[in-house]
């Protein structure tokens, strides 16, 4: 626990170094805090600071920076955040992909850092399947999603099937199963599969787990915005190798999409800190997000990826009101 004036003099550290991007020292410490302190009091607050991991010292710089610790303190129990001072222009409500691309955008263009947005999560409906016989137990799933969108699947199983027993299967998912979900079939399937011929349950089994596979990758699931940005910040100009680092992220998304899916499940905003846990692998990016609602629901997250030296209140607004703003524009498209 620390006391007051080592809660005032961190504060004071952590928002003197996302200012300056410097090491900040006991004298700027003194002034940027307005304690009257002597510089030897500071240097031993800092001290106890640095024994705890809150802040540390670069190099052979005299001045200390936060660490990952010291700025998760900060955004816990000494950020306040001003509401209402961000203008925003408003999001047109159209297709879902529009919304998502100009979200995206708008979070990189006020940030100044990059926007990132996870798609709504669709769910796997299809409207028609069909099978076909490329060979002896290999066979191609067409898929037709409820907006026109066909996927094809080739499968393997362990029985062969003629094309009448194909036209059979697919006559029968199409006439019970249409309009649901591909989750909601395998359930119905595992309770009615003694209802239907035994030789073509495996052949539907497989199709729907082609299905739900077909359907989901269909979706382009983050989009990105502004990655360019991350050029003019001087966190990682002067250093090539966090550049290619965070490139590297974007470029794997599978991470980004895992933290962004941790944010979904929480209300509110979350914020990331580089280096605190395996969710952010690099100490240089930080992340703040926020999920987003179609009717009620939370269908998505959107949020702002920048160094760790950002300003954490300004970002909080901008990944606030951009949720609201694609709510809205997602919830009130006709």
């Amino acid at each position: 626990m620390l006391d007051d004036r080592a809660k005032l003099l961190l504060k004071a550290l952590v928002e003197r170094y996302i200012a300056d991007g410097q090491p900040v020292g006991s004298r700027t410490l003194s002034r940027a805090s307005g304690l009257e302190l002597s510089p030897a009091t500071i240097r031993n607050v800092m001290a106890d600071l640095e024994e705890l991991g809150l802040i540390a010292s670069p190099h052979t710089s005299a001045g200390r920076i936060p660490t990952a610790k010291g700025y998760r303190l900060f955004v816990d129990t000494m950020l306040t955040v001003q509401r209402g001072q961000l203008m925003a222009p408003e999001l047109v409500p159209e297709q879902p992909q529009k919304v998502i691309a100009n979200a995206a955008n708008l979070l990189s263009s006020l940030s100044q850092f990059v926007g990132v947005v996870m798609a709504p999560r669709r769910a796997s409906v299809f409207r028609h399947i069909e099978f076909l016989r490329l060979s002896e137990r290999r066979f191609l799933v067409i898929i037709v999603s409820p907006d026109g969108d066909v996927q094809n699947r080739v499968i393997f199983t362990d029985a062969d099937y003629s094309q009448s027993q194909l036209v059979e299967a697919a006559n029968f998912l199409n006439a019970h199963y249409t309009g649901l979900t591909m989750e909601q079939v395998r359930e119905r399937l595992k309770t009615e599969v003694d209802q239907l011929r035994g030789e073509i349950a495996e052949l539907m089994q497989a199709a729907v787990n082609a299905g739900t596979e077909a359907l989901t990758e269909s979706q382009d699931e983050v989009v990105f915005s502004g990655e360019r940005n991350l050029l003019a910040v001087s966190d990682f100009s002067s250093d090539m190798g966090h550049l290619r680092r965070a490139f590297d992220l974007f470029e794997q998304k599978t991470q980004i999409l895992r933290l962004l899916d941790i944010s979904s499940k929480a209300e509110g905003v979350r914020i990331f800190i580089g280096g605190e846990s395996h969710v952010v692998p690099f100490e240089e990016l930080s992340v703040v997000s926020a999920p987003y609602e179609v009717d009620g629901q939370i269908v998505g997250t959107l949020g702002v990826i920048g160094p760790t030296r950002m300003a954490y209140d300004k970002m909080i607004q901008i990944v606030d009101i951009t949720s609201r703003l694609v709510t809205n524009a997602l919830s009130h498209r006709k």
